[in-house]
């Protein structure tokens, strides 16, 4: 598996950015977002994601900090981070590192689960070796530079669901009482709405539940809470507009954010760079 990823970069993702040090994005998906990340020393403060993070290490040495502890990732791992657990990210010796990494929003994994299921699948450990998982993810992050066939992108989900639950820190549980429709609806209304505030008596009207119960629930149905949820929303548009070479500063004001030093605060507790770094780092594909 890891070979298959090597030959590909070879092939091709190596002639799109010549740096050693680069971000590459993938073409976005319905609620997946994939990159491959080369870099030497700490490239990421402590930040979180409302993303489950799945990657596989392909050279190097992958160091991070996760729920207390120091975690190590050698080629051919697979690295699982839950979503909204704080964690840094560098490479474990001089000769710098490379990966790739999957971000799964959890209304697309839930869709895998099924709707019966409330509990999302939390793996205590991070790395885990699993050559069934790492070829699952190769099948979407051998091509980078390709979108993903329709049918491949729903059995990867299913599959991917599957392997989480494989590896689940216990049973993921049934429903039970979680209003998952309800819960459904605000997120769609958030993301509908993401670029300006939104009060909590929007979403009540939206969900019919009162805001401390509608928290309580959306957490445990998407691992994020409404706020958290809309605020990676604009993190993740101003990402896109970065690529795209806007101004830092008219992109703070197009996505909901005060001003640039707002955006700024609030886009490395997510991502661990400052955008002016991601922008140094990013290479938009070509053809």
């Amino acid at each position: 598996m890891p070979n298959a990823l090597n030959e590909t970069t070879a092939d091709g993702l190596e002639r799109l950015c010549k740096p050693r040090e680069r971000f590459i994005a993938a073409p976005s998906l319905p609620g997946i977002e994939r990159m491959e990340a080369s870099f030497f020393g700490n490239m990421f403060t402590p930040h979180r994601h409302d993303t489950y993070a799945l990657g596989i290490t392909l050279q190097g040495i992958q160091t991070f900090n996760y729920r207390g502890s120091s975690r190590v990732s050698q080629p051919g791992n697979v690295i699982v981070l839950h979503p909204d657990e704080l964690h840094d990210g560098g490479a474990g010796t001089d000769d710098g590192l490379r990966y790739r990494m999957l971000y799964l929003e959890p209304a697309v994994l839930r869709r895998g689960l099924g709707s019966d299921m409330a509990s999302l699948p939390f793996v205590t450990n991070p790395v885990v070796s699993d050559p069934k998982l790492a070829a699952t993810l190769a099948s979407v992050l051998s091509h980078l530079d390709q979108n993903v066939d329709p049918l491949l992108l729903d059995q990867f989900i299913s599959d991917i669901a599957e392997g989480l639950a494989r590896h689940a820190n216990g049973p993921v549980k049934p429903s039970g009482l979680l209003a998952i429709d309800r819960m459904e609806r605000a997120r769609q209304y958030l993301e509908a709405h993401f670029d300006r505030p939104v009060q909590s008596r929007e979403l009540e009207d939206v969900t019919g539940l009162d805001r401390y119960r509608l928290i309580r629930q959306f957490r445990a149905c998407f691992a994020t809470t409404p706020y958290r949820y809309l605020m990676m929303r604009r993190l993740q548009k101003a990402r896109v507009l970065i690529a795209q070479n806007h101004p830092l500063v008219d992109i703070a004001g197009d996505t909901g954010f005060a001003d640039q030093s707002h955006l700024n605060r609030h886009f490395k507790r997510a991502f661990g760079v400052t955008p002016g770094r991601w922008a140094e780092l990013t290479c938009e594909k070509s053809h």
